[in-house]
């Protein structure tokens, strides 16, 4: 019986090991991951600073934002090459697709404008005029909509994926970096890396409900600078990245309040679940390292060492 046990565990264990690609920006690298070793067991040499990464619907490629060559790759992963380039306009920095997989946002950070590519025709679809610095992207689990976060006009900027018309505009703190949506796409998260804030905005009336604010012991209030932000599939919690404060914030969702505030690495800027959701992984800029937080205990329990500058994140699970 102990065997048997013991197998079903050993099985267990394996299918949750997850496959996370680490885009490296210093280094001009992406790091691969194996979540059950926790180990780095790859490198891939890509484009010229990589940040935003995503993955395709089959899980047979990865988007990478190769921000100093004005373009996106498309990277193999089976040969491990990058196949061809897509057409992005000057620094793209992040990206989403929409759910279909057949048309990819792109914010270009120095043309003020989002870029629209049919992946399927590496084409452009539309140019976007937004407002100055656009960078994080997200599209809504239903693919009506897309949000262009302007870091330098501090709008949240709303289009029709259908026109590709900018439909409406909200007001968000300074520096908004970037916007995650609820799983059922009623709330949209965006951070204010300067304001030092995070705001949850109704997606239906496009207005604020709450602007959530940190405050860490010990902390001087202009390092706390919001990224990053990543939702709990069951809502309960959200997590976001404080950058230079060294630390992941844990949110109550339902009171908008900080439960607990995490100890990382250095310069925080990025997340991703793995484990079927378990298990969370943050890319560490200054100190070159990844932290893996277990989401049951809120606890980090390991760094991995990757490149210099880790950056963006994606994950294949298995």
């Amino acid at each position: 019986m102990k065997k048997i046990v013991l197998a079903s565990s050993l099985i267990s264990t394996l299918l949750l090991a997850d496959t996370i690609y680490v885009s490296n920006e210093k280094d001009n690298t992406i790091s691969v991951i194996d979540s059950d070793t926790n180990k780095v067991v790859d490198t891939i040499n890509v484009g010229q600073r990589p940040r935003g990464i995503l993955l395709n619907k089959d899980y047979t490629k990865l988007y990478i934002c190769a921000s100093d060559d004005d373009t996106v790759q498309v990277l193999d992963l089976k040969s491990k090459k990058i196949l061809y380039n897509l057409p992005s306009g000057e620094d793209p920095e992040q990206f989403a697709l929409t759910p279909d997989g057949k048309e990819l946002y792109i914010s270009n950070e120095n043309d003020a404008i989002v870029t629209v590519v049919d992946t399927q025709n590496k084409s452009v679809l539309a140019q976007i005029e937004v407002g100055v610095e656009p960078e994080g992207m997200a599209v809504s689990p239903d693919g009506k909509v897309a949000i262009n976060t302007t870091e330098t006009s501090n709008f949240l900027q709303w289009i029709d994926t259908k026109t590709k018309k900018i439909i409406n505009t909200t007001l968000v703190d300074q520096r908004p970096r970037h916007i995650e949506f609820s799983k059922n796409g009623d709330m949209v998260w965006a951070s204010s890396e300067i304001g030092g804030t995070v705001m949850v905005v109704d997606a239906k009336t496009k207005k604020m409900v709450a602007k959530i604010g940190f405050k860490i012991p010990g902390i001087f209030k202009d390092l706390i600078q919001p990224v990053g932000i990543k939702l709990t599939s069951d809502g309960k919690y959200a997590f976001v990245a404080l950058g230079p404060a060294n630390h992941v914030a844990v949110i109550d969702t339902k009171t908008y309040k900080v439960i607990k505030y995490l100890l990382v690495g250095k310069r925080v800027w990025h997340m991703a679940f793995a484990n079927n959701g378990t298990k969370l992984y943050t890319t560490n800029g200054v100190s070159g390292d990844v932290s893996v937080i277990d989401v049951a205990s809120l606890k980090v329990e390991k760094s991995i060492k990757v490149g210099r500058y880790p950056w963006g994140l994606a994950v294949i699970p298995k």
